[in-house]
């Protein structure tokens, strides 16, 4: 085999493995991952460690601690408040809280951020109202926790029972019933009469396994090392302004297209004045992770301000003009409507107008 085609292999290898390693979120089996050198129950069940490194409490004092929540049971969920995945998991840990709050189920939210704007404790605060969430939250600005409990992905979900062990882990959206059923094993064993409760009968908000648009980053830290570059020829070029001209061929599926003036930024690309968004998508509904301190985007859709059926969550229509108001940095949901594709473009002028993300359902 000649040296060319070892380091072609090598490289192919490499790039691989990086892609797996940044994923973030993944629907799994329950994993319990094993220290040698923690404690285990029934030589398989690990100690849970403690929180460590918060920058941040809502809904809570300082002073709460794993360890200290005697003859409770623990549900600790890693979260971030612009990740789809774990906003569609919210409704259900709502509902265990309100369910099992006097039963004995602690529930703390960690919320480990991805971008930058989410270490900001008002704009956690602020998603925490929103979603009326009202168990415990803490910041984990720094992923001390995250670290301390070897994870690696959003939304995680660790139960832990009345003696401190991790009794049960889930990765990703989905398994609500398997984790009530748990909740409910683990208040049993420390005397909860729970006889009488049936599950819960929550929406699954997780859309069905269609073919979809995959997750879209707009920062240089986080699009170039999956391999997302954007279509134009420009392409990105970190930390500087390219003036982008689309191309004159049809653009292709799953691609971020720029038009006009663009700062690339680590976290998103900042609009420098009159400039668009481009994107061709498959899903039922449209996401994006956006910041401004007032800035309307237009919302077209195939050519045209996108209509009532199409319109999603966010956006406000004046007359034929379809627009969402970004004023604090979140998701903004753009398009909800029936599985389909179709050409999206969002339009700005504005020089203060942030974008770090697309997710797609």
């Amino acid at each position: 085999m000649k040296k060319n085609s070892i380091i072609l292999i090598l490289a192919v290898l490499i790039i691989t493995l990086s892609i797996v390693l940044l994923e973030k979120q993944k629907v799994s089996p329950t994993i319990i991952q094993v220290d040698e050198t923690i404690p285990l129950k029934e030589g398989k069940f690990p100690k849970a460690p403690e929180l460590q490194g918060i920058k941040g409490y809502i809904n809570t004092d300082e002073n709460i601690k794993i360890s200290e929540l005697k003859n409770k049971v623990v549900l600790i969920d890693f979260w971030t408040y612009t990740c789809i995945n774990c906003i569609r998991t919210l409704p259900h840990l709502k509902e265990w809280d309100k369910k099992y709050r006097d039963k004995g189920l602690v529930i703390i939210g960690v919320h480990t951020p991805e971008f930058t704007f989410e270490k900001d404790y008002n704009n956690v605060l602020d998603a925490v109202n929103e979603f009326n969430i009202e168990y415990p939250v803490v910041q984990d600005n720094d992923y001390a926790t995250w670290s301390a409990f070897k994870n690696r992905f959003w939304p995680r979900k660790y139960l832990i029972d009345a003696e401190g062990f991790i009794r049960y882990d889930h990765i990703g959206e989905g398994g609500y019933l398997e984790t009530e059923n748990i909740i409910q094993e683990l208040l049993s064993e420390i005397g909860k009469d729970i006889t009488d409760m049936d599950l819960s009968e929550v929406q699954n908000l997780t859309p069905n396994k269609e073919t979809r648009t995959p997750e879209l980053y707009a920062g240089f830290n986080f699009n170039l090392p999956r391999g997302q570059d954007i279509g134009n020829e420009e392409g990105i070029q970190p930390s500087k302004i390219i003036d982008y001209k689309l191309p004159e061929k049809k653009i292709k599926p799953d691609i971020i297209y720029l038009k006009g003036p663009w700062l690339n930024n680590p976290d998103d690309l900042k609009s420098q004045g009159e400039s668009s968004i481009v994107l061709g998508f498959t899903a039922r509904s449209v996401n994006i992770v956006a910041d401004s301190t007032q800035t309307e985007m237009e919302v077209l859709i195939n050519g045209n301000y996108i209509s009532k059926e199409l319109a999603g969550d966010d956006v406000q229509f004046d007359e034929d003009r379809s627009f969402i108001l970004v004023d604090t940095p979140k998701l903004y949901n753009v398009v909800r409507g029936d599985h389909g594709t179709h050409t999206l473009e969002l339009k700005v002028n504005s020089n203060d107008f942030f974008y770090s993300a697309f997710t797609f359902g």
